[in-house]
């Protein structure tokens, strides 16, 4: 048995200023919406206090278990998260603004698709150590993840949640890429997914009559259609812009009355910049830069490719949902449904994203770093 060291302690440090964060600026960001909409300003804050007690349990229990036991698991995990998102297209789904993505009854509700990232992690992970000798090849070792990504693709994407969808395929390639698969194959590969996504928004531009083509070309000018496909990129610039370099103040936000709609969700990122100003929003930044920085030290030096493999799975779902949210926020990128981890408020995402951390902090045990 490998020897024991000190959970990371910036690990731990990083995401518990994040946690607080997000349950701060969900509470000034929602209150004026739950307070016209539910009739209790207190009603995100009540819940997000919730998720964020049952994420700080399940961070502790995934942290005290053994990181290599969920190898055990690996398959029955990946059956259900499959079965979940069957589910969820059925009659039983929950269906919001047009979106079928959640399973539940009254506010209890689950995202099948933040389940499915935390499987296909231990899965995938589980499945390139079993096969490591197999993973140069193409056929035998490459094409049944590809297979995996298109089945996972395909059932978040009928949600539909194209967002989703792209975190899962990236993250399930980062670990291929780093199990060992030749360089050849992944910029074959890579070049494909540019090519077939530049042929998706080319088609969908030339089509041009869809609310998804206004929405994809939207971003390059917002101000072109302010108040239908550009209103929320326009919205969350003014907010940004408006903040300056220390913000109006806590709790002092003008967006979140009803001007961005759902500030609490995937524009939260808007609100703390207009609220907390640039050294606010940098903060932020800094914080998640500090995380990623010592996920891949971590993952860097993993004892063995078991938890290499889980460790860059999980710092590549932060990554990449960090990027994609902020870059939305800063209409650098067409809007799309993406929350940011930690902050926006969300129970699904909160807790897989803090069990997700212990598993990370159980592997840090095992790992030899500086801990200084």
């Amino acid at each position: 048995m490998p020897k024991k060291n000190p959970y990371d302690f910036t690990v731990i440090i990083s995401v518990s200023m994040l946690v607080i964060i997000g349950i701060i600026m969900v509470f000034s960001s929602s209150f004026s919406y739950s307070l016209v909409r539910m009739n209790d300003g207190y009603y995100f804050l009540k819940r997000v206090l919730i998720w964020a007690t049952i994420g700080t349990g399940a961070m502790v229990f995934c942290a005290r278990f053994k990181y290599w036991y969920w190898a055990k698991y690996a398959n029955l995990l990946f059956f259900v998260s499959l079965v979940l998102l069957v589910v969820v297209l059925t009659p039983i789904g929950i269906n919001r603004n047009g979106a079928q993505r959640w399973l539940g009854a009254g506010p209890i509700t689950i995202m099948p698709s933040e389940v499915a990232k935390f499987a296909a992690i231990i899965f995938v992970s589980t499945s390139i150590t079993r096969k490591k000798e197999k993973i140069k090849s193409f056929v035998y070792g490459v094409l049944p993840f590809l297979m995996i990504i298109g089945i996972y693709f395909g059932l978040i994407f009928a949600q539909p949640d194209f967002s989703t969808a792209f975190v899962v395929a990236v993250v399930i390639m980062a670990m291929v890429f780093v199990g060992g698969m030749k360089m050849s194959h992944f910029v074959g590969l890579a070049g494909t997914g540019l090519a077939g996504i530049g042929g998706m928004i080319t088609y969908l531009v030339i089509k041009g009559e869809s609310y998804k083509a206004r929405r994809v070309t939207s971003f390059l000018d917002p101000w072109a259609d302010p108040r239908d496909t550009g209103f929320q990129a326009v919205q969350s610039l003014l907010a940004l812009g408006s903040g300056g370099l220390f913000g109006r103040g806590l709790g002092r936000s003008v967006q979140k009355h009803f001007y961005l709609p759902e500030p609490q969700n995937d524009f939260i990122f808007a609100i703390i910049g207009e609220e907390l100003g640039f050294i606010g929003g940098a903060t932020i930044i800094l914080l998640f830069m500090l995380l990623i920085w010592r996920g891949i030290r971590i993952a860097i030096n993993a004892p063995d490719l078991l938890s290499c493999l889980m460790a860059t799975g999980i710092i590549s779902m932060i990554t990449v949902q960090v990027i994609i949210n902020i870059a939305v926020a800063t209409s650098s990128m067409p809007v799309t449904g993406m929350p940011l981890p930690f902050i926006s408020f969300g129970g699904s995402s909160l807790v897989i994203f803090m069990a997700a951390i212990g598993v990370l902090l159980n592997i840090s045990r095992y790992t030899i770093l500086d801990r200084s």
